[in-house]
């Protein structure tokens, strides 16, 4: 008869640890079931199910495991496992695995409480908790982005609910809190396409013109009212348009150069393309900006309308289809068709409600500092950080993506 064992070690670590420890087990031909291992500031901490294939040699394998881990100066405990809690749990670990990421400027403890409470409260428990970001700085000013990942297990009784509750407590904490299922798609998308006002950039493109033309605030306005749905896209980009006849083609120039990156856009993106992800602009701008941001940003394609000038004015017309909620969605497809991925494979990012069917389309849809009827409908929210933060939802580390940049 065989026996099961857990075996919990802790202590300051040590170089060559593990290989002392299986190297005792190796010689009485015991079975790994389980392993995992983490190091917080040099301490650590080991845990491994075992099966001692002979039942009379289990005192021994502890004897020679307890003198030599006390010898190292460490805590041992073991427990004995019946079959019946193995086959229980070896059975648990085939339900749905989810991914939780918390993001904030600087990870408190109620943050984590809070968090690890509404798994509970959903019927999930807690299998590991990561770090993705860098150690951070002991001056909060210093930390511009922390993120903690928690991987969860289990079967909520209503996903709405829980992303619900996600939600709630993220805007009472001012924190970005992302649940999604951990598919093998998570960590292998391969295309992530942007729309570019408030997403790439900190400005509305067609508000800079209006300021030139001297109809800022109709404009604003308007444009406000459809980035919050209140109007139909297409109608109300017409009637902006319209306002701005007349306008010198002279001054595209100067509102390109002072258009502002969002944070982090420009980590993002040379990210990105180091990890060999494709990326797009879908845009219900103008094409001379979004060009602008692909020559200087490296963006792979750019979608987006084309502003009509005729004798060096701004005739307040676009020619060509209307880039629309609609048409963001069948372009997404058609470029993921185009690079041969899957729409699982895709990421979408974008803050205006044109922009939800491509966020619907998209493995991963992420709406960014977003209108509430937006952040309320996507499946993915980030209001507190930037735009790189995006990395983390992926499942990279900061020293994965460091590394990627160097070489």
């Amino acid at each position: 008869m065989s026996e099961l064992v857990l075996i919990n070690v802790s202590g300051r670590d040590k170089p060559g640890l593990t290989s002392e420890i299986t190297g005792i087990m190796g010689q009485y031909d015991v079975r790994i079931l389980d392993i995992g291992q983490a190091v917080i500031h040099d301490h650590l901490t080991w845990g491994i199910l075992v099966e001692i294939p002979n039942e009379k040699d289990a005192p021994q394998v502890i004897r020679d495991l307890l003198f030599r881990l006390h010898s190292l100066d460490l805590q041992v405990h073991f427990a004995p496992v019946s079959e019946d809690e193995y086959l229980q749990w070896a059975a648990g670990r085939n339900r749905a695995c989810y991914i939780v990421t918390l993001l904030s400027r600087d990870i408190k403890a109620e943050q984590i409480a809070r968090v690890s409470a509404i798994t509970v409260e959903h019927g999930l428990n807690i299998d590991n908790i990561s770090r993705l970001s860098a150690r951070p700085s002991l001056n909060p000013a210093d930390n511009r982005i922390a993120c903690v990942e928690f991987s969860v297990r289990g079967t909520p009784g209503n996903l709405e609910s829980l992303r619900s509750d996600f939600l709630r407590i993220a805007g009472e904490m001012n924190v970005d809190i992302a649940f999604q299922e951990d598919t093998i798609f998570r960590r292998n998308r391969r295309l992530v396409v942007f729309d570019m006002d408030s997403t790439l950039i900190e400005a509305e493109v067609i508000d800079e013109l209006a300021l030139e033309a001297g109809v800022g605030p109709q404009v604003a306005e308007i444009t406000e009212r459809a980035m919050q749905g209140e109007l139909d896209f297409s109608a109300s980009f017409a009637e902006r348009l319209a306002l701005l006849k007349g306008l010198d083609e002279s001054v595209l120039v100067a509102i390109a150069a002072r258009l502002k990156l969002t944070e982090g856009a420009e980590h993002l993106i040379r990210s990105l393309k180091a990890l060999g992800y494709r990326t797009a602009i879908l845009s219900g701008g103008f094409t001379y900006f979004a060009q602008h941001l692909q020559a200087k940003l490296g963006i792979d394609y750019v979608y987006a309308n084309h502003l009509e000038i005729e004798d060096g004015k701004v005739t307040g017309r676009v020619s060509g289809t209307i880039v629309d909620g609609r048409r963001k969605a069948e372009l997404l497809r058609e470029i993921a068709e185009k690079e041969g991925v899957s729409p699982e494979q895709v990421i979408a990012v974008g803050d205006g409600a044109n922009d939800l069917p491509m966020l619907s389309q998209a493995g991963l849809g992420i709406a960014f500092r977003a209108k509430p009827l937006v952040k309320e409908s996507a499946r993915h929210s980030i209001s507190t950080l930037g735009l790189d933060a995006i990395l983390y939802l992926i499942g990279f580390r900061e020293s994965e993506t460091g590394q990627a940049l160097k070489s």
